[in-house]
């Protein structure tokens, strides 16, 4: 029996939905509100045969036939359900330690974003609790696996992962981070309920969390690999996983070889930019003078957090009037700003679909003076508006594709249009001084430096120390924000290539439209094509803005 391709798309909506039960819940569905993901090794061998099933079945539909929703539907399923199972079978959890996206780094920023909004959902927090202390005790034995087969994680990522958990775990039972919760609605008794909530944490996920932090201490420890071998090129079947890797992060038939090339392009380019601008901004154009000016003078960088966000929403708020001279189709959600110490430096999260909770991104405001001023309103873009709340709230509202695809994110697609909208916020007159546009150019030799870091340590050996010296030479961050972006890097090997490989794919979707469509190309309908059916592969959306030029 051949199946029908939206209820396809419903079932594997469902599949990734029980999966992964958190992100259900960030998204307002609260059925898996008992639950957490489950990190075991069985249970990912479940996942990734289930997954190939489901690719199995999609490549069965025939195209011919369908329509041009059903066929984008088709490729999506194909696609994620591929490249997904393809990266899970590399077994990265083996030597996952992760100080930057790992559960001890980030539970204290997603368990406050999980909305309480019943008794039933309330009480269910407890299940989940349980399900974190369950997957500490599976990081454990994961790691316990990858040291059986010499696959262990780096030297500062096993280090910074045991530092953060010795930091949680010697806090007051009464100030756990996990006790840090969304306002509970129609729980007759909140200090009886928090009280419930406190004895899982302190009878299950500390003593978890101390199972952890023990093997990574005492038995991964003495066998970590180097910095100077932090890339996957240093294990048997790295250049597999990193291959794997690039297909699900660029979602483009690329090799490392070539990505590494593209970034040396790029920075060269941006060389010539900030040559240009800098007489007006530094009083110099030599590039030395001007990364070392954008990252010493303490007149450009921020003292407080208050300020952080204040000015981050001032630039939101810019956008947010302007954006109906540039997209059709605008979200209905609002979108705001919040500082957090916890995380990469900056990230986003899209509303509830139940409309408890609007889009909000997130400064990392630990140290503020991390935070140069000419840094904010090119983040707040790129984040906000018309970056990612744009892009992923109109997706969530969008009522005509599958559920699966309004909830979907690709990388090269998601992040492409964050990093491609920095730039439309240079047409759209957006940024507020030169100053500030001397902050995009900054952002974009971030993601430069990139593709040429993330392959160097991956595919080409670099060592932790080379990849740092690189971006320090080649953009003016700071050194804390660029040991910090390395060790990101390092630790989620490829996803760093889908802000760069996705903003110039679409910038080169968008030319061949304006060149085959000369004065009859319209901005707002091209932007409505790329936002209006959801996120997907980059070369769907080549296909996708084809058939609309050949349609106009």
């Amino acid at each position: 029996m051949i199946d029908d391709v939206d209820a396809l798309a419903a079932e594997y909506h469902e599949f990734r939905l029980r999966v992964q039960p958190t992100w259900a819940h960030l998204q307002g569905d609260y059925r898996f509100a008992d639950r957490f993901e489950d990190l075991t090794r069985a249970a990912e061998d479940n996942q990734i045969d289930e997954a190939r099933e489901f690719a199995r079945r999609a490549a069965a539909i025939a195209a011919d036939g369908l329509g041009a929703q059903e066929r984008i539907s088709r490729e999506m399923i194909a696609w994620d359900a591929t490249v997904r199972s393809d990266l899970a079978s590399s077994r990265l959890a083996e030597f996952g330690a992760d100080p930057i996206f790992g559960p001890q780094a980030m539970l204290p920023v997603r368990i406050p974003k999980l909305s309480l909004p019943s008794a039933e959902v309330a009480e269910a927090m407890t299940g989940k609790f349980r399900g974190i202390a369950a997957v500490f005790r599976a990081l454990a034995d994961r790691h316990r696996e990858g040291l059986a087969r010499g696959r262990t994680p780096a030297d500062f990522a096993a280090r910074q992962t045991i530092g953060q958990l010795d930091a949680w775990l010697v806090r007051p039972l009464a100030d756990d981070p996990l006790l840090v919760v969304a306002e509970p609605v129609g729980v007759a008794d909140r200090e009886a309920w928090l009280g419930r909530l406190r004895q899982v944490i302190g009878a299950e996920v500390r003593p978890a969390m101390s199972v952890y932090r023990d093997v990574l201490r005492d038995e991964v420890l003495p066998h970590v690999r180097p910095d100077e071998h932090c890339g996957l090129t240093w294990l048997t079947d790295g250049a597999e996983a990193y291959e794997r890797a690039i297909r699900l992060y660029t979602t483009l038939p690329l090799s490392a070889q070539e990505i590494h090339e593209i970034g040396l392009r790029q920075v060269d380019s941006l060389a010539g930019e900030y040559r240009a601008l800098g007489p007006e901004v530094m009083g110099s154009a030599d590039l030395a003078h001007i990364f070392e000016g954008l990252r010493s003078d303490p007149a450009l960088h921020h003292t407080n957090a208050e300020d952080v966000v204040a000015a981050s929403k001032a630039a939101l708020a810019k956008a947010k009037a302007a954006m109906g001279d540039w997209f059709g189709i605008v979200p209905k959600a609002d979108c705001d700003v919040e500082a957090t110490p916890n995380g990469a430096i900056a990230y986003y999260f899209p509303p509830a679909k139940d409309g408890s909770r609007g889009g909000v991104f997130f400064m990392n405001t630990a140290e503020p003076s991390e935070w140069g001023r000419y840094q904010i309103e090119a983040t707040a873009y790129h984040e906000g508006i018309p970056g990612h709340h744009l892009q992923l709230a109109i997706s969530g509202e969008l009522e005509t594709i599958p559920e699966f695809r309004r909830r979907a994110f690709i990388a090269a697609y998601g992040e492409g249009w964050g990093l491609y909208t920095e730039r439309l916020a240079d047409e759209m007159g957006l940024y507020s001084t030169p100053l500030d546009r001397m902050g995009m150019l900054s952002a974009d030799s971030m993601r430069a430096c990139r593709l040429v870091v993330d392959t160097g340590m991956h595919a080409f050996g670099w060592s932790r120390r080379r990849a740092i010296d690189y971006m320090r030479e080649n953009s003016p961050m700071r050194e804390g924000q660029i040991s910090a972006e390395v060790d990101r890097y390092a630790v989620t090997p490829g996803q760093a290539l889908a802000y760069m490989i996705g903003r110039l794919e679409i910038q080169r979707i968008r030319a061949d439209a304006e060149a085959a469509l000369g004065d009859h190309f319209d901005i707002r309908a091209f932007h409505d094509t790329v936002l209006g059916s959801g996120p997907m592969p980059l070369p769907t959306l080549d296909r996708l803005v084809r058939d609309w030029v050949s349609a106009r």
